[in-house]
């Protein structure tokens, strides 16, 4: 295996593990595109760092518009309103902010695809490892800290979490992939209803995205759009062969 398939397939068997844990959170909270607007979120800022600071403050603005997106929804999950479709209006915001944003940037549509799905084959060892430890830090305080809560405060604890690790994982894979990530094994580790869940996502998780990188190599294809693709793909088989069929009355 060449030396540098090795830095991927490590930097995505991290990637699985902690989205694997959040995306059993948003399906039990049965708010699907959580995750895909605070990924908006954290592009967006992202993109005002490259449209109006030259790229300065990149790291600082895209939490601060991921942590923004989180506890609007945070609130939000705490009134009676169409959660969902408040999230989904989230999304649209950020999609068409990164856009105005863009529209006068030179490098604007390359950026705007590296947001949403970027060549995970080319990044830095020493982005794996930092964000490594970053996760390594959320997972610590998802363990020791998170229990201990309840209410409004674990609503925001948890999607303050998941916006620093959206921040850290949407530079490095894009919006798109983390998507995936975060839906796509929880989604069918509970479709098939295994009883260590977690394992499952893992593994299949660990399944797909290995297999994109390996295929997007030697067939020369964009890495973070064969893992998005490949695991949408399975996903998709996997839950329609898996699920009942549904009664007239849940109809």
């Amino acid at each position: 295996m060449s030396d540098i398939l090795l830095v991927p397939i490590a930097l995505v068997i991290v990637l699985v593990m902690m989205h694997s844990w959040f995306g059993m959170g948003i399906l039990k909270r049965g708010i699907i595109f959580t995750d895909l607007a605070i990924a908006q979120f954290a592009a967006l800022g992202s993109s005002v760092s490259l449209g109006y600071f030259h790229e300065e403050y990149f790291y600082l603005l895209t939490l601060s518009f991921a942590l923004l997106s989180a506890f609007l929804i945070a609130i939000a999950s705490q009134k009676k309103l169409q959660l969902e479709a408040f999230i989904g209006l989230l999304y649209v915001l950020g999609a068409s902010g990164i856009m105005m944003v863009l529209s006068h940037s030179a490098e604007g549509m390359e950026h705007f695809k590296s947001l949403l799905a970027s060549d995970i084959l080319f990044t830095p060892p020493s982005e794996v490892l930092k964000s490594t430890l970053i996760y390594a830090l959320i997972a610590l305080v998802l363990w020791k800290i998170y229990p201990k809560t309840s209410g409004f405060l674990k609503e925001l604890m948890f999607f303050s979490l998941l916006a620093l690790t959206v921040t850290s994982s949407v530079s490095l894979a894009g919006v798109l992939v983390v998507f995936v990530l975060l839906i796509a094994p929880a989604l069918v580790s509970l479709s098939l209803k295994l009883k260590r869940v977690y394992l499952g996502s893992f593994v299949f998780g660990w399944f797909f995205s290995i297999s994109a990188i390996l295929i997007s190599y030697y067939y020369d294809l964009p890495t973070g759009y064969s893992i998005v693709f490949l695991g949408a793909l399975l996903s998709c088989v996997i839950i329609l062969f898996s699920s009942k069929k549904a009664s007239d009355n849940d109809i």
